[in-house]
Order: C-alpha cells, then structure tokens, then sequence
C-alpha cells in the first residue's frame, strides 16, 4: 500500500459493510473458520432454444391454405372464362371471393388490428415477401371482387341495389376475373418465400423447394374444390388441374426433403406435422387416383374433392408446425451450422465472414 502527503487531508472512509451472500457459506462443525464451499450447479444454454419462434398461431396456418385455394380457383374461373364453362367459371370465382376473404379475415386477426395491414402497405419493398405479399393479396382482392360480385348479382336475379353501376359491373367483369388470375398464382405460393426468408431451421432449409411443393398444393386443393362444386359435365378441366397437382405435390415434397439438411427433415416426420404429412400424402393420393378414374361420376368426384382439399391442408399445416417445432430445439440449429462449416473448410474455403481459419488442431 503506498502513502502521499495528500493522505492527511482526506476525508476519513467509512466502515466498509460485509456483504451478506445469497447463500452463506457453510461452516464446519467446532467453530473452525475453514469455509466448505457449497455444491454450485453448472447451467448452460444446451437444450434452450436458440432461434425465438414467431408469434405465429392457427390463423397463420389458416392462411396459407386459403390463400392457395383462392390462387388455384382464380386460374380455374379465368380458364373456365375463356373456354365457355358457365357453371365452372362461376364456382371457381366465388371459391376464390370466399377463400381470399376468409383468409384476409385471417390475417388481420393474426395481426390484432386491421390498420397493421394498412400500415404494410405504405411502401413497396421488394425485398420483403411480407410487403409484396400485402400488395398480391390486394389486388387480388380488387380482380376477383369485381368478378364475384358479377357472379352473385346474376344468381340474384340481378336484385343487387346497383342501379347504373350494373352495366359497368358486367363489362368489368372479364377483364377483372384475367386480372385476379394474374395475382392468382403469386398469392398460391408467396407464402412458401415468406416462410424460407425466416430463421425458422426447417422453413429455411426448405427454401429451394418449398414453392413448388405449394403451387402444386394450390392446384389439387383447387381442383378438389371445384369437383366438389361443380357438375361432372364441366369439371374435366379441373380433375386434369388436381391431378397434376397431386403429381407436383409429392414429386416435390420428395425433392425436398433429399436436398434437406438430414437433421432438418426429422420435424416433417416425426409428432405431431409428420402424423399430418403423412396423412397429407395418403389422402392426395387416393384423392388424384379418385379424380382420374372416377370423377365423371358425382359421388365419387365429391369425395375425392374432399380428400384433395384435406391433402391440402394437411400439407401447409404439416409444413407451418413442422417449422414452429424445429425452434424448440437448438441442435436443428448448430448441427447443420456445424456441416455447412465443415464442408466449405472440405473446398478450402477459409477467408470469408463464415470461416475464418483453419480449426483448432491444425494450427
């Protein structure tokens, strides 16, 4: 300790006070003052999760099977349009109209007040499949409300309080069932880039494949609704539409999965989203084998419509909870980090911001 000529004109310190411990240390028996230090408990951050799960509930999963219905039905109405099919075009549209509505309902539920998806509107950022997607789903919205509401005055008798604006209504309404096919497709599979352009582990490992695996979703679910719907007489071009989508889907959930980090795939089989994909799969299947060789014959195309649109939906629920599951658990986030490092190491790759050097033991 060293000592100053300024030490007698400081001002005395206090008593210093003893800081009591949460847990005092214990002492041994006979007044001994060896301290026996207490057993500590070691805690790391192995088995907490490492990437936060969005806030994202049933609603968001409702979503994404609706909006792939609405997608797949616009292009129906709008082929149903060009190729004559009255009864066709008029299903497809109001599945679309019904689909996209309930499915904004959705998300503006999710979202907790309407005024947030104004808000994601403001500006247009091509960079966020969120932005892009508020902007695909209004416009479709705009086409294909113009064609619904054409299609619901003519089965009221054209009783709707229009006035003069029927007229325009009617005229407007070919360009606007085009114009609603044109958004149909984006609004099909936007999501699938939602979901890959996150942290989620198993989302992200699927972002090559994902938007095939939902557009042909879209397409059998589609499909499916209008065998449901719609006369067996007008309904050729829709079985032939859910077949290949039925042929898309598990050709491409297949594909999917081999290009998947092995340890990223386990969420699509196992619990609770690999019981719905598998179910998913069994049902799109029997539903592709029911349109193809039975869906001239009402009974049958009506059950196989059904078990196409439950495919469906199992498959982008299966998806959403598959992906919500893999951020419950950390090694779906370093074991594929750790075989990404491990191969650009394997290629020499050793100078960039993912691999800085040589590992420990070769230095």
């Amino acid at each position: 300790m060293t000592h100053s000529g300024f030490d007698e004109v400081r001002p005395p310190e206090p008593p210093r006070q003893r800081k009591w411990r949460k847990n005092p240390p214990q002492r041994r028996p006979g007044g001994r003052d060896d301290v026996v230090v207490p057993d500590i408990e070691f805690e790391s951050y192995y088995g907490r999760s490492i990437v936060k799960p969005p806030p994202w509930e049933w609603p968001v999963g409702a979503y994404l099977v609706l909006g792939g219905i609405a997608g797949g039905s616009s292009l129906l109405g709008a082929g149903a349009q060009l190729t004559g099919r009255t009864a066709l075009r008029r299903n497809a549209r109001l599945g679309a109209l019904g689909a996209a509505g309930v499915g904004a309902l959705c998300l503006v539920a999710d979202l907790g007040k309407p005024m947030r998806f104004i808000n994601m509107m403001r500006v247009v950022k091509v960079t966020s499949p969120m932005s892009l997607g508020s902007w695909i789903l209004s416009g479709f919205m705009g086409g294909i409300g113009v064609a619904g509401a054409a299609e619901i005055d003519r089965l009221l008798g054209e009783r709707l309080p229009l006035g003069p604006l029927r007229t325009v209504l009617h005229a407007m309404q070919g360009p606007a069932g085009l114009a609603g096919a044109a958004f149909g497709s984006p609004l099909a599979v936007y999501t699938a880039v939602l979901l890959a352009d996150t942290a989620v582990p198993t989302w992200n490992g699927t972002h090559r494949d994902l938007p095939f695996v939902f557009v042909s979703s879209a397409a059998l679910a589609s499909g499916g609704l209008a065998m449901v719907t719609t006369p067996t007489t007008e309904t050729g071009p829709a079985r032939a539409f859910a077949v290949a989508g039925v042929a898309g889907d598990v050709a491409a959930m297949k594909i999917m999965e081999s290009r998947m980090d092995p340890t990223l795939v386990e969420p699509l089989h196992h619990g609770r989203p690999g019981t719905m994909l598998r179910w998913s799969e069994r049902l799109a299947i029997a539903g592709g084998l029911g349109a193809l060789f039975g869906g001239g014959r009402r009974p049958v195309a009506v059950v196989s419509g059904l078990a196409l649109i439950g495919a469906s939906a199992l498959t982008r629920f299966g998806v959403f909870e598959a992906g919500l599951e893999s951020t419950r658990d950390p090694r779906y986030v370093i074991e594929p980090q750790k075989r990404r490092l491990a191969a650009r190491r394997a290629a020499g790759i050793t100078g960039d911001s993912i691999v800085t050097g040589p590992e420990q033991g070769e230095r």
